[in-house]
């Protein structure tokens, strides 16, 4: 007898249609942003450069879209070489490695803008599973396996757990939002997409923690 077929425990609630409906609404919003926020993307990089300390951007290694890693780019928010010759660690709320200036990008969400650009190139999409370190991953796998099935889609700059779950700053919370990227892969839309967009911006607007 030929090898058993393992079963698919998590399908994709998008069908091809939708994703490529998708895919064009990231391409054209995120030149539409990083044209429109232009002036914004230019103060925040004259600020950083009066710093001295370092690079304006900070780009780090995540694993995406099939499993395949990429270099996801922020504004660099923590003093250079906080995590040099160190084991990865999680950034928490009241970090004492984050800069003053990196600190005020990080609680207004500033630091990822120079994400519309993973976005553009295909790296990312507005709406997806937060892209995490391998590292990490091979944590999570320890306690849950089905991570892989998040490779189904491309991470994102926002997500139902990033709304809900809140900061993720412990591996209690990591699984958590596992639990709630595989439930958004099943029901994902474009409808459903379109809200978790309006709400991040809506809670953002209204300095909610996310």
């Amino acid at each position: 007898m030929g090898k058993t077929q393992e079963k698919v425990k998590y399908s994709d609630g998008m069908n091809l249609v939708q994703r490529i409906m998708k895919r064009i609404f990231d391409v054209f919003c995120s030149l539409v942003g990083m044209l429109f926020l232009s002036p914004l993307f230019f103060y925040i990089y004259i600020r950083l450069r009066m710093q001295g300390d370092g690079p304006v951007i900070f780009k780090q290694e995540r694993i995406g879209y099939k499993g395949k890693p990429f270099h996801i780019l922020k504004y660099r928010t923590m003093r250079v070489g906080s995590e040099e010759n160190d084991e990865p660690n999680l950034t928490v709320k009241d970090d004492a490695r984050l800069t003053p200036f990196g600190r005020f990008l990080r609680e207004h969400h500033l630091d990822e803008l120079p994400q519309l650009w993973n976005v553009f190139v295909g790296d990312m999409s507005f709406v997806g599973p937060r892209p995490e370190r391998k590292f990490f991953i091979d944590k999570i796998m320890q306690h849950n396996a089905d991570y892989r099935y998040v490779y189904l889609m491309r991470p994102g700059l926002t997500s139902p757990a990033s709304v809900y779950n809140g900061y993720t700053d412990t591996m209690e919370k990591m699984l958590i939002r596992l639990d709630m990227d595989l439930d958004y892969l099943q029901k994902r839309g474009l409808w459903t997409d379109l809200k978790i967009i309006v709400i991040t911006v809506l809670y953002i607007l209204k300095g909610k923690k996310i």
